[in-house]
């Protein structure tokens, strides 16, 4: 398949992130040159939330050259020394004025040893509230906290869904979140061969579910341990998921893009 075939979404990359600055632009026509026409980047504190909204606005302007960007705004539960209360209020502005397509990267990380379960219960909440209120799609992050975010939803019934960031949980997790019209994230850890469970579920849950991300600069693919994950990436994780399944490529790679489309309510020819 030649690369101007290809319509690759990148559904989660920080390519706001300091780690980018100096190079975001060659980033992004390296991205574009494989295939990656769209990148959903999500927002994790207040601090940085203009600047990311104004990286959309300014590549999006030149998109023959560079691929869409899209952002969304939220705050993440592994910097909570980071949040103030005022941000929820900046947070309902931003959202009430239509700046973001999605609320994230919210969610729940229980993996930090320190972690202060009830403020981040409270915060995921509270942006739960916001997405509902709003009528806008959540991008999770979740971590040692598959049954607690579940339950949590359950209870708020999101009527949009959203994206489970880099899913690790089990396949009966997996159903139920699809069930409350949720997809699923695949990344760089799919190219670990001894990530059996995770490639198991590459291969056998429903395509439908499925979305392709990079979290560009972290989680690196196996070749590139050692260096900064990039949004051009996705094209090894698209290669890796369909060495993984039956379909054919180009469905694939069409479907996975449809999938992000879909939660974002994004209408492209």
């Amino acid at each position: 398949m030649m690369e101007s075939d290809l319509d690759l979404f990148d559904s989660h990359c920080h390519l706001d992130f300091a780690a980018f600055d100096g190079w975001r632009d060659q980033a992004l026509r390296n991205a574009r040159s494989v295939g990656v026409r769209q990148i959903l980047l999500p927002g994790v504190t207040a601090q940085y939330w203009s600047r990311l909204l104004q990286l959309c606005q300014l590549q999006s302007q030149a998109y023959e050259h560079y691929p869409l960007l899209y952002p969304a705004l939220g705050m993440h539960p592994c910097f909570m020394a980071e949040h103030r209360p005022e941000h929820l209020e900046l947070l309902q502005q931003h959202l009430a004025g239509g700046e973001a397509l999605a609320v994230g990267e919210i969610g729940l990380d229980f993996f930090i040893s320190d972690s202060d379960v009830q403020a981040q219960q409270l915060l995921l909440e509270r942006q739960l509230l916001l997405a509902k209120q709003y009528d806008l799609p959540v991008l999770l992050h979740v971590r040692k906290a598959h049954d607690q975010m579940l339950k949590t939803l359950r209870r708020f019934k999101l009527p949009r869904g959203g994206v489970v960031h880099a899913f690790s949980g089990s396949e009966q997790q997996a159903h139920i979140y699809i069930d409350l019209g949720f997809k699923l994230g695949f990344g760089g850890v799919l190219s670990y061969r001894r990530a059996t469970k995770l490639r198991h579920l590459a291969a056998t849950l429903p395509l439908e579910s499925m979305v392709l991300e990079t979290d560009a600069p972290d989680m690196p693919l196996s070749d590139w341990r050692e260096e900064p994950n990039r949004p051009e990436r996705v094209r090894d994780i698209f290669e890796v998921l369909y060495s993984l399944r039956s379909e054919a490529p180009e469905h694939i790679a069409r479907q996975t893009t449809a999938n992000v489309r879909e939660v974002l309510a994004l209408n492209i020819a």
